[in-house]
Parts: C-alpha cells; sequence; structure tokens
C-alpha cells in the first residue's frame, strides 16, 4: 500500500524550508490582495497631495470607516486649500457626521469668504442641520412663506379696532446665520414671530381701511420688533403679499350680544311673570280664606238670634222687620240689575 502512495518530489529542500517558502507566498497573497484593493485610493491621494498612507488606509478598514469617503473628502479639501487632517475627518465619521457635506460646505463657504472651520462645521452638522444647505441660503437668501401654504391655515387673521377682519400673507427673505446655527431657532420660530407681529399690527390700527391703504406699516413695524433674536437666520425684509377682508366680526359680535342680552331679559322677565303668577295664586288663596272666615261669622248669626230669642232682647215683630228690610233690599238689587241690562230691540 505504501509503494502506491505519490510522492512528491522536494527539490533536495527540508521540511522548515518549505514551510517559510508557504508562509511567504501566504504573506505575500495577503500583500498582494491588500495593494489590489487600496492601490486605487493611495494612488489618488498621492496625486492630489492628500497625504494618506496605505497603512492608514488598512487601518480605516480595520475601524469600520470608509476610506473611500475619507479619501475623497481628504482630496477636496486639500484641492480647496483646507487645512484638514485626516483623523478629524475620521473621528467625525465614527461619530455618525456627512463627511462630504461638511467638506463640500466647508470649500463653499470658504469661496464665499464666510467665516466657517472644521469644528464648526461639524458641530453642525452632528446636531442634525444640513450645513451644506446653511452656507447656500448664506449666500443666497431663502424666502419664507408666512403661513406655510401646506398649514391648516392659508392666511393669517387679525381684527383691527373697527371690528373688520383683514386675512394677510407675508413672505419673509432671511439669510442664514452661520455663528448662531448650533441652538438657534428654526423656521417655525420665525413663522410663529412673524405671525404675531402680523396680529398685533393689524389689531392695533384704528380703521381696516388705513391698514388696506398702506400694508408697508405692516412689514415696518414688524420688522423694527427684531424677531430674529435667538434664531438660527437674520431677517432682511418682511414684505406683505396680500391682504384680504374677511367677515364683519364687530358686527357679529355686537348681534351675539344683543341676542345674549334677549335672552337675559326674557330670562328676567318670565322670572317676574312667575313671581306674579305666584303672588295672584297667594291673594286668591288669601281671599277664599277671608270668605271662608265670612261663612263662619254668618253662620254665628241665627246662633245670636236665638240666644237673643231665649233672652228676650229680640222679639218676633222685629225678627220679621228684618226680613222684610232683607226682602225690600233684595227686590231693590234686582231691579237695579234688570235696569242696567241693554233693552232689546223692537220686533
Amino acid at each position: 500500500m505504501l509503494a502506491l502512495l505519490p510522492v512528491t518530489p522536494t527539490f533536495g529542500l527540508s521540511t522548515g524550508t518549505m514551510a517559510l517558502i508557504a508562509v511567504a507566498v501566504v504573506v505575500g497573497g495577503l500583500v498582494a490582495l491588500i495593494v489590489a484593493r487600496y492601490l486605487n485610493l493611495w494612488l489618488q491621494a498621492k496625486f492630489a497631495r492628500a497625504d494618506v498612507s496605505l497603512f492608514q488606509l488598512i487601518g480605516m478598514s480595520l475601524r469600520k470607516v470608509n476610506p473611500t469617503v475619507i479619501v475623497r473628502s481628504k482630496i477636496m479639501a486639500v484641492q480647496a486649500n483646507l487645512e484638514v487632517s485626516t483623523q478629524e475627518l475620521e473621528a467625525h465619521y465614527l461619530a455618525g457626521g456627512n463627511v462630504p457635506n461638511v467638506a463640500r460646505a466647508m470649500i463653499a463657504a470658504d469661496r464665499a469668504r464666510l467665516p466657517l472651520d472644521f469644528k464648526t462645521a461639524r458641530a453642525i452638522d452632528l446636531a442634525g442641520r444640513d450645513v451644506l444647505e446653511a452656507v447656500q441660503h448664506s449666500v443666497l437668501p431663502k424666502v419664507i412663506d408666512c403661513p406655510k401654504p401646506e398649514g391648516p391655515k392659508p392666511s393669517i387673521a387679525a381684527v383691527a379696532k373697527d371690528g373688520i377682519q383683514l386675512m394677510a400673507k407675508a413672505r419673509v427673505t432671511v439669510r442664514t446665520n452661520i455663528e448662531r446655527l448650533v441652538g438657534g431657532a428654526t423656521e417655525e420660530t420665525i413663522i410663529a414671530r412673524v405671525g404675531e407681529g402680523i396680529v398685533s399690527t393689524i389689531g392695533s390700527a384704528e380703521s381696516h381701511k388705513s391698514v388696506l391703504e398702506n400694508p408697508d406699516q405692516i412689514s415696518k413695524v414688524v420688522l423694527s420688533k427684531g424677531l430674529d433674536a435667538g434664531t438660527a437666520f437674520e431677517i432682511l425684509s418682511i414684505d406683505i403679499a396680500d391682504v384680504d377682508i374677511g367677515e364683519n366680526i364687530g358686527a357679529k359680535l355686537q348681534a351675539e350680544q344683543a341676542e345674549a342680552d334677549k335672552r337675559i331679559a326674557q330670562a328676567k322677565a318670565e322670572e317676574r311673570r312667575a313671581m306674579a303668577v305666584a303672588r295672584e295664586t297667594e291673594m286668591a288663596a288669601l281671599v277664599a280664606e277671608n270668605q271662608a272666615k265670612v261663612v263662619l261669622a254668618e253662620a254665628e248669626v241665627p246662633k245670636a238670634m236665638a240666644d237673643a230669642f231665649r233672652n228676650g232682647q229680640f222679639g218676633i215683630m222685629d225678627y220679621y222687620r228684618m226680613k222684610n228690610i232683607a226682602a225690600d233690599t233684595e227686590m231693590r238689587q234686582r231691579i237695579v240689575g234688570e235696569g242696567d241690562e241693554p233693552n232689546e230691540p223692537n220686533a
């Protein structure tokens, strides 16, 4: 069986030498793979004087950093004569920043002669702001619609002192203030402050006609209030785009107040009527009570007459004279009552 196994020629080399050759081949293969992977990036950095070594590229891969992003960003910075180290770019990448965007923003700021260093740009980017857009809006001012077209209200409603409602739209031209971009308020604050200024300005106007005649007074008053304090923007101008007449809020409120007063008066009248009805009921009860007392008093008369008969104080003739007087009185009353009736027409 041993005689059938193939025999590998050793060319007179020992086993240790063969192992060294195998290790050298493996190492050479790894070096060749590394060179093949990073040679293009290294050559780009070398010819662009970006000063990125091959070992730095290998270290980036070991630190889970994209070498292509770092090298290209470094080349952009070097070509623009900006001093940014490779370690700073790697640190910003590891912090989750957008390295190419920061590099482009620094180049744009340098060309526009705006003061923007890498630390400031890095802080703005890590704060969640688009630093390139901020630089662009510093060079080219941005126009903000107040209120926003996609917002819940199409215009800002305010009421003048004469009760007429005005619907206004404004356009605010702002420029990004890079120094206050970190920690500064956003566009929503600008929109809210401008809206508040428009409402207060229209509300202080004596008549809506004065606002319609001079809409620029709104922008002048609002602009003089310094609404950009504490924000990331600098307000350049506030232009009133449109002013429309809304409802007559004053007349509407007066009508509602009159209706409320009417209801209050009706409630008070109903209260007085209820009190009068209650008083009438009380008086009817009082009359009935007095009539009962009269009936009771009249019931005592026969008793008194009987006592007078028994005591001899009242005779039979006195009784008949009293009855005659009562009958005569009743007859006179009937005669008077018949005379008051209207005469019937002759047939």
